[in-house]
């Protein structure tokens, strides 16, 4: 499935907008990565475990949000955002939407 975070495809033209699609995850923190970064945060440096861990979230979403588009038989997802938001202290949401079309 093409995915695009562009309103158009090049080469593709939209045939049908079929409507907002949407995948999220939440995800919390981990006591052992917790104290890593607690020891990162001294020295300084890139928290790898939650980097891992976001990035974890972030392909989640993106595929719920494609199987979004399959059960609606789009073809494409064009205008994709990603969202981050604390849901509650240590917890964070990632969410992808766009839009799901069908091309000509």
């Amino acid at each position: 499935m093409i995915t695009t975070t562009t309103e158009t495809i090049p080469g593709k033209e939209v045939d049908e907008i079929l409507g907002i699609v949407k995948g999220s995850t939440i995800r919390a923190k981990h006591l052992g990565r917790d104290i890593m970064a607690g020891l990162k945060h001294l020295v300084g440096g890139e928290l790898k475990g939650y980097t891992e861990m976001l990035t974890e979230a972030r392909d989640q979403s993106m595929r719920r949000m494609e199987e979004d588009a399959k059960k609606m038989g789009a073809h494409a997802i064009v205008n994709v955002r990603l969202v981050t938001a604390e849901v509650m202290q240590g917890a964070a949401e990632v969410l992808a939407y766009g839009t799901a079309v069908r091309l000509k």
